[in-house]
C-alpha cells in the first residue's frame, strides 16, 4: 500500500507533508529517499503529523509535528515546516484552529500557529518561534572554547582559511550567524557552512545563516541547514538571522528578510518572544510506492 503524500512550500523551502497516525516505519529513511530529486519528490524533507504525546497534550497541544531531514537526521524544529504542517493539517481537517491559533508540539516545544484562511484553505501564518535562547549549553556550544564568556557573541571561528565572527542562539534548534563584509551572494555558503555545520564547538551539529543588513527593517540572508544543506529559505534561519542582528543592535523590532526564496517577516512582542509570517503553498499531493 503506498504512502499518500502533498509537497507544499514555504518561500521556496519544501517539505513533504504525512500524515502517520497510527504507522510506524523508518521515517528518517524515507525521508532520504523521497527528498531525493530526481530520484525521489526532492525536498528539503518530511513533515509528519503524529497525534501529541501525553505530556504536551496536557499543555494544549492538538497535533505533533515531527521533521526529518534529507540525510534522515530529525531536526527539533522548523518554521517554515511548521507553517506547512499546518496547512496540511488544517486544510484536510486533522486538526482545526481555535481563536487562538493550532497548538503544534514540536521537539523544540509547544508553538502556536495562527493561520490566515482563504475560504477554508490556509494560505500563510503567524507562528510563535518562542524566546530566542542564547545560553551556550542551551544551544548547544561546547563550552571549553568560550573563556567563561556568557554568550557566543562575535566569537572568532577560523574555518576554511576564513575567520568568521559568529553569533550562536537557538531557536528551538542551533543557529550560528555571521555577518561577513562581502555581499552574501559571494561567499561561498556550501564550503564553509559544510565546515560550520560540522565543526567540534557544536555537539549536535549546527545551521549556519551569513547575514547584509540592507536597513534598520531589512536583511539579506543566504541559510546552510543541517542536515540539508543550502536552502532556498527557512523559517528559524531567518528568526535566527533578524535575532542575531537586533542583539548586535542593527535592527528594529521589525524585519524582513530577504531569501533566496522569497521575504519572511521577523517581529518580537515585549517578553522576547520572536514571531516568524510568511506563506504556506501545496505544490501537489501523490502517493508513494510502498
Amino acid at each position: 500500500m503506498g504512502i499518500p503524500f502533498a509537497k507544499l512550500h514555504g518561500a521556496g523551502n519544501d517539505y513533504i507533508a504525512i500524515d502517520g497516525r497510527g504507522a510506524d516505519r523508518d521515517w528518517g529513511q524515507l525521508s532520504i529517499d523521497m527528498s531525493k530529486p530526481a530520484f525521489g519528490v526532492g525536498s528539503d524533507g518530511i513533515v509528519l503529523v503524529q497525534e501529541p504525546q501525553e505530556s504536551a497534550a496536557a499543555a494544549g497541544a492538538q497535533v505533533r509535528m515531527r521533521v526529518y531531514n534529507p540525510d534522515g537526521s530529525e531536526a527539533e524544529m522548523s518554521g517554515n515546516g511548521i507553517r506547512l504542517f499546518s496547512k496540511f493539517v488544517i486544510d484536510r481537517k486533522i486538526a482545526l484552529p481555535s481563536p487562538d491559533g493550532l497548538i503544534v508540539e514540536t521537539g523544540g516545544g509547544v508553538r502556536t500557529v495562527e493561520p490566515t484562511m482563504d475560504g477554508e484553505r490556509m494560505v500563510a501564518a503567524r507562528v510563535a518561534m518562542g524566546v530566542p535562547e542564547f545560553e551556550p549549553t542551551e544551544i548547544p556550544v561546547d563550552t571549553s572554547v568560550l573563556d567563561g564568556a556568557d554568550r557566543v557573541h562575535d566569537f572568532p571561528l577560523e574555518v576554511g582559511g576564513r575567520t568568521l565572527k559568529i553569533t550562536c542562539l537557538a531557536v528551538g534548534n542551533p543557529h550560528a550567524v555571521a555577518f561577513p563584509d562581502e555581499p552574501v551572494e559571494q561567499f561561498p555558503l556550501v564550503e564553509i557552512g559544510t565546515l560550520v555545520e560540522n565543526h567540534p564547538m557544536f555537539p549536535n551539529r549546527i545551521n549556519f545563516e551569513v547575514v547584509n543588513v540592507l536597513s534598520r527593517s531589512r536583511i539579506r540572508a543566504r541559510i546552510f541547514e543541517r542536515g540539508a544543506g543550502e536552502t532556498l529559505s527557512s523559517g528559524t534561519g531567518s528568526t535566527a538571522s533578524a535575532t542575531a542582528a537586533r542583539a548586535h543592535g542593527l535592527v528594529d523590532d521589525e524585519v524582513e528578510v530577504v531569501v533566496d526564496g522569497g521575504v519572511l517577516k521577523i517581529s518580537w512582542d515585549e517578553t522576547g518572544e520572536a514571531f516568524l509570517e510568511g506563506p504556506a503553498v501545496e505544490v501537489f499531493e501523490g502517493v508513494w510506492p510502498g
